[in-house]
């Protein structure tokens, strides 16, 4: 797993911190991570799985599930793990 070595964080960032991991711990725990970080060009705090699934938070917000569609070269965002599930055929 690779992790940015972000010393310190704002309020709200440290709330998406908060917010991304305990998605990850209920829908995804034990999913291997291949990534953990944050974008400072979009302000998400992020944790990417190896099974393609990138958890992601910004300004505190609730979290957004993030999948790469090779056809189309788009990142799609889901705001509930229902619609991913859906998109993705699987059960998280």
């Amino acid at each position: 797993m690779t992790t940015e070595t972000q010393t310190s964080f704002g309020y709200s960032d440290a709330i998406s911190k908060s917010i991304v991991w305990r998605a990850y711990a209920i829908h995804f725990g034990g999913e291997e991570i291949s990534e953990e970080g944050f974008n400072t060009n979009s302000g998400y705090v992020y944790i990417a799985l190896e099974n393609g699934v990138t958890i992601a938070s910004a300004f505190g917000q609730a979290v957004d599930f993030i999948v790469y569609d090779d056809e189309t070269e788009e990142e799609l965002f889901f705001d509930c793990i229902q619609e991913l599930n859906k998109h993705l055929g699987t059960r998280y």
